[in-house]
């Protein structure tokens, strides 16, 4: 069926009137729990405001929202076949020469609009809103209404000195001070491109302003010659803030578009883009993820006969199949994080069970 003829455009337009119906609905249930969470977690912190909470709610609602994404498009697709089956239009559809597939044409077009409208416009917005939320969240947890997101658990950085030595650095904490950052028990380690070690400085804080590092009680330990103890240590580097704090921005709170140089980033640097990797192609596959869900509701909803009932039945086994679905996908995904699977495979395994066994009961469904 042609999704711009009369009959597609009217299942469009039911699709698109329940989709955004049930994500309002979901949306106020997100809302209403992160809510409650968060008003018992501030009891008694006469230091956060209402409005500091709000911002901390709002801030985290799209990336909850892409977690439940898949099932808002399911739910949606659910009640828009439950409806066409009771009201027996279903019935007639079919008795007019249309079959399963041609019903299903402009609902699969319209949700995979959805899908692409979601990762390439929505993911920018949520993945901006999702490093607000870290840097809150953190701001939360320090106390301290200024501060900015960094690491407590460690840095890891290499850089280029010169066409044939690198250096790697390694810091146990990282925190943001007003005039730049400040690094604790820290180690510089100069390589050359063999990876064989040249010279290793170990500092107990660096700071890190204006594209030095002021190291401070430092050891210089170098081949060939004694151990040099110094004061300060004034060290030229290329490495800023915004460079380190990349080190810890999670891929959910990067943007579609920026994941790719993102990747090539680390990899240039010599640490691993995996999860960067993965959340980049998971979200490419999300479109046809999604349109798998509405092969799952069709088995579920659509129904030749509304007087057999089974309402409880397909709300039931469309939920259950779904949460199926979310646990087999991040088991795999957990899987390509891991190494123990390519990266394709495990962002497309779960699209592709799903669908296929979807059309394996839809094609039984026609031929019964």
């Amino acid at each position: 069926m042609n999704p711009n003829s009369i009959l597609g455009r009217y299942l469009t337009k039911q699709l698109l009137w329940n989709f955004f119906a049930v994500l309002l609905m979901v949306l106020g249930v997100i809302m209403l729990f992160e809510l409650i969470e968060l008003l018992r977690r501030t009891s008694g912190r006469d230091d956060v405001g209402v409005g500091f909470i709000m911002e901390m709610v709002i801030t985290k609602m799209p990336r909850t929202i892409e977690m439940v994404f898949p099932f808002v498009v399911m739910i949606a697709a659910m009640v828009t076949f439950w409806k066409l089956s009771k009201s027996n239009e279903f019935v007639i559809i079919r008795a007019s020469g249309v079959s399963i597939w041609g019903f299903l044409t402009p609902v699969m077009a319209t949700t995979f609009l959805i899908g692409a409208i979601n990762v390439a416009l929505v993911n920018p917005i949520a993945a901006r809103m999702y490093d607000m939320y870290e840097t809150l969240e953190y701001r939360f947890k320090s106390k301290n209404p200024t501060a900015i997101l960094f690491s407590s658990q460690g840095l890891w950085m290499r850089e280029a000195i010169d066409k044939d030595n690198v250096a790697v650095l390694q810091a146990k904490s990282v925190r943001q001070e007003d005039d730049g950052l400040l690094l604790r028990d820290v180690t510089l380690l100069e390589m050359n491109r063999r990876n064989q070690p040249s010279k290793r400085i170990e500092a107990f804080a660096a700071k890190l302003n204006q594209g030095y590092f002021e190291f401070k009680d430092v050891k210089i330990f170098k081949a060939g010659e004694g151990t040099r103890v110094l004061n300060s240590l004034r060290y030229k580097t290329s490495l800023d803030e915004e460079r380190i704090k990349e080190n810890f921005v999670a891929p959910e709170a990067i943007s579609f578009w920026d994941l790719p140089d993102t990747i090539r980033f680390y990899e240039k640097a010599g640490f691993s883009a995996q999860r960067h990797r993965l959340r980049y192609l998971s979200l490419v596959v999300s479109p046809f993820l999604l349109c798998s869900m509405v092969l799952v509701a069709a088995v579920f909803a659509l129904r030749p006969n509304s007087r057999r009932g089974g309402v409880m039945l397909m709300i039931v086994g469309g939920i259950s199949t779904g949460f199926i679905v979310y646990f087999l996908s991040q088991l795999v995904y957990a899987f390509g994080l891991n190494g123990y699977i390519p990266v394709l495979l495990a962002v497309w395994t779960p699209t592709l069970i799903v669908a296929l066994m979807a059309v394996s009961a839809l094609l039984h469904m026609e031929d019964g």
